[in-house]
């Protein structure tokens, strides 16, 4: 089941990412069903797949359903695609994708699924924990750093919700660190963002940012280590 389900992943990471110029990504999206690109696009993963299968046509019904679903879904995309749910419709793309491709490892080499194994305790303890390091510990610190006002909170130069973004994901780093054992990981980090962040930090005139800096970072390291013990702790008991 391993061996299939990598094969058919590989092949669709060929097809979808490495041999898709920008270019035929562009014409597809302006051309949509009449692009000759969306057809070429099928055409490589159908390639991929008798690459990755070593033309092994014993597997003719999971290629066929592939191909078929493949050129379904991405049609779909295309046609409710907009500016505004671009991402959105990436992920469920890519989703679907691999939904399609678990359903033929399972036509070939049947294995168990239940549905109540997504309700499993150590389950809904990861997710949750997922969901305190990343949403929940944004609005908590968000909330605290309330308090202060600075200028730079507002400087029109930053991206958009870049900072929450970077606090989401390293603290998602420091959650994997800690559950995973590698706490090491977690100075490296650390010592990384103070290497990025050496320029504000060393804003001498401006100590208030300096603070504020500070505040946000040992918070946000903070949190996650509190959810990642917490994780660790809570699973030994379940």
């Amino acid at each position: 089941m391993l061996a299939l389900s990598i094969k058919l992943l590989l092949a669709h990471f060929i097809g979808d990412f490495l041999l898709q110029p920008e270019k035929w990504v562009k014409h597809k999206e302006a051309h949509k069903h009449k692009s000759k690109f969306l057809y070429w696009h099928i055409l490589v993963h159908f390639a991929a797949l008798i690459l990755v299968l070593q033309a092994d046509f014993s597997y003719w019904l999971g290629i066929l359903i592939i191909i078929i679903s493949h050129y379904g879904i991405d049609l779909i995309k295309l046609h409710l695609r907009s500016t505004s749910n671009a991402r959105l419709l990436f992920a469920l793309d890519q989703l679907a994708h691999i939904i399609i491709i678990a359903l033929i490892v399972r036509i070939y080499e049947p294995y168990a699924f239940h549905i109540d194994t997504l309700f499993h305790s150590n389950v809904l303890l990861f997710v949750t924990c997922i969901l305190g390091v990343t949403v929940v510990s944004s609005i908590v610190m968000k909330t605290i750093i309330s308090k202060w006002y600075l200028k730079e909170d507002t400087d029109d130069a930053s991206l958009e919700n870049a900072g929450a973004y970077i606090g989401m994901l390293e603290r998602l780093f420091v959650f994997a660190f800690i559950i995973t054992q590698h706490w090491e990981g977690i100075g490296f980090l650390l010592a990384a963002k103070s290497v990025f962040r050496f320029g504000d930090l060393s804003k001498a005139k401006d100590r208030k940012l300096t603070e504020y800096i500070l505040i946000g970072s040992l918070l946000s390291f903070g949190l996650a280590i509190l959810f990642g013990l917490a994780y660790q702790y809570i699973s030994t008991l379940l």
